[in-house]
C-alpha cells in the first residue's frame, strides 16, 4: 500500500514538474526592476513595518493569476482573444493601446533597472544594454516555446540571491516574522503611499495577458488543470517569499543606519556593503540584473501575445518569424526602441516614460479585472469552471481594492505634490 502510494505521489510529481511554468514564470517576473525599487524603499523607509502586507497581497495575487489560468485551460483562447471574440474589436483595439503604452515604459524601466544593476558591478551601460537586448530577442525569435520556457524557469532560481543577500545581513528574524503576521496601519501619507505602491506594482494588466497565453500556447488542457493551479499557487508565494527577504535586506540595513534615501534599487545594491558586507551588494545587484533581463524578456513578448491576439493575427513562439511576422516585430520593435531609450535618454529624461506607463497600469487594470470577471463567470464559456459563489465574492472584494489602490497610485503619479512619497 505504502509503495502504491509512493508510486501515485511520484507519478503526480512528474506531471507537475512537466506542467510546471507559466504560473511560476509570470509571478517571479513581476519582481521586476519596478517592483524591486518598490521593496527595497518599504524595507529602507519603514524597516519590517510593511511585511504584513505581504499576506493578503499574495492572496490577491493568487485570486487573480487563477483566474485567467483556468480560462486558458478551458478555453484554449488567450485573454485578448477571448475579449475581442465576446467584446468586440473596439473594446480590444483601446485596450491594446493602453497594452503598448504601459508595456514600453515597463520595458524601459527593466533594461534601466539592468543598466544600474551592472553599474554596481562596474559596466558600462553602452555595453550591457545592447548585450542584454540582443541576447533576450535572440532567445525568444530564435527559440521555441519549450526551449525558452526552459530558460525563464532557470532565470527564476537566481531569484535565491535576495535570501542570501538577506541572511547576510543579519536581521532581527523573530522581528520581522513577527511583523509579517501582525498587521500595524499608520496612516501616515507616505505610509499609505507605499503601501499603495507595493499592492499597484504586485498585480499588473501584462500578467493577465501572457499567463492565458503562456497556458495556451503550453497545451495544458482541463485535464491539466489541478496540475496548472497549483504552478499559480506556488509561484505567487515563491515570488512573495522573493519580496520578503527583499524588504528585510533593506531593514536591517539601510532603515537601520538612519539613512533612508535611496533613488533606485541599485542604490539599495551599494548601501549594502558597508553594514552587511561586499558579498551581499554583489549578490544583490545581480539579482537585479537578473530580474531586470528576464522582465524584458517576458514583458514585451507578453504586449506581442496580447495585441496579436486582440487583431486577431497570428502569434506564438511555436510559429517562424515567416508565419507570425506581426508578433515577431512587435517584439523586435518594443525591445529595440526600449534599449535604445535607456542608452541615448538621461535618466532624468526616461523619467516621466516610465511614470507615464505606470498610469497607464492604473487606467487599463479595472478594464483588465472586469472583463477577468465577467469572463469567467460565463456558462457557455467556463461551464462547470466558472467562478463560484465563495470564489466571486473573493475576486470581487480583492479587484474592487485593487482598482481603488492601483488608480489612487495613478493619479498620485499624475499630481506628485498631493501625496509625498
Amino acid at each position: 500500500m505504502n509503495m502504491h502510494k509512493f508510486r501515485r505521489y511520484r507519478t503526480n510529481l512528474l506531471i507537475f514538474l512537466a506542467l510546471v511554468g507559466p504560473g511560476i514564470i509570470t509571478a517571479n517576473v513581476d519582481n521586476d526592476a519596478g517592483g524591486m525599487y518598490t521593496l527595497s524603499v518599504a524595507g529602507a523607509k519603514y524597516g519590517y513595518g510593511l511585511l504584513w502586507t505581504l499576506i493578503p497581497i499574495t492572496v490577491a495575487l493568487i485570486v487573480v493569476q487563477e483566474m485567467v489560468a483556468r480560462m486558458g485551460v478551458v478555453t484554449g483562447k488567450g485573454l485578448a482573444d477571448l475579449i475581442r471574440e465576446e467584446y468586440g474589436f473596439r473594446a480590444t483595439f483601446f485596450l491594446m493601446i493602453l497594452v503598448l503604452a504601459a508595456n514600453l515604459g515597463t520595458t524601459i524601466a527593466d533594461f534601466a533597472g539592468l543598466a544600474s544593476g551592472m553599474s554596481v558591478l562596474g559596466v558600462s551601460r553602452y555595453f550591457v544594454v545592447p548585450l542584454g537586448a540582443l541576447i533576450v530577442w535572440t532567445l525568444v525569435v530564435k527559440g521555441t516555446y519549450r526551449m525558452v520556457e526552459k530558460v525563464f524557469m532557470v532565470a527564476c532560481l537566481f531569484y535565491v540571491a535576495y535570501p542570501i543577500s538577506a541572511v547576510l545581513s543579519h536581521p532581527n528574524w523573530s522581528e520581522s516574522l513577527i511583523r509579517t503576521v501582525k498587521p500595524s496601519l499608520h496612516f501616515e501619507s507616505g505610509y499609505i503611499y507605499m503601501l499603495i505602491g507595493l499592492v499597484g506594482t504586485t498585480i499588473t494588466p501584462w500578467m493577465q495577458f501572457y499567463l492565458q497565453s503562456a497556458v495556451v500556447e503550453k497545451g495544458l488542457k482541463i485535464k491539466n488543470y489541478f496540475h496548472s493551479r497549483w504552478d499559480v499557487i506556488l509561484g505567487c508565494i515563491v515570488t512573495d517569499v522573493v519580496s520578503f527577504f527583499v524588504i528585510v535586506a533593506c531593514a536591517a540595513t539601510i532603515y537601520a543606519s538612519g539613512h533612508r534615501q535611496i533613488r533606485d534599487a541599485a542604490d539599495a545594491a551599494l548601501a549594502l556593503g558597508p553594514l552587511a558586507g561586499e558579498a551581499a551588494t554583489v549578490l544583490f545587484a545581480f539579482g537585479l540584473c537578473n530580474a531586470s533581463l528576464f522582465a524584458a524578456s517576458v514583458i514585451p513578448l507578453s504586449t506581442a501575445y496580447s495585441v496579436c491576439e486582440g487583431l486577431g493575427v497570428e502569434s506564438g513562439l511555436n510559429k517562424r518569424f515567416h508565419e507570425a511576422p506581426a508578433f515577431y516585430w512587435l517584439y523586435t520593435g518594443l525591445i529595440v526602441v526600449s534599449a535604445l531609450i535607456v542608452i541615448v535618454l538621461k535618466e532624468e529624461m526616461q523619467i516621466p516614460i516610465i511614470l507615464l506607463s505606470q498610469v497607464a497600469n492604473g487606467i487599463l487594470l479595472p478594464f483588465v479585472l472586469l472583463f477577468m470577471l465577467r469572463l469567467s463567470n460565463r456558462v457557455d464559456l467556463m461551464g462547470t469552471y466558472r467562478n463560484t459563489r465563495a470564489f466571486n465574492a473573493i475576486a470581487w472584494t480583492t479587484s474592487v481594492v485593487m482598482i481603488v489602490l492601483t488608480l489612487v497610485f495613478a493619479v498620485s503619479l499624475l499630481f506628485p505634490g498631493r501625496i509625498p512619497s
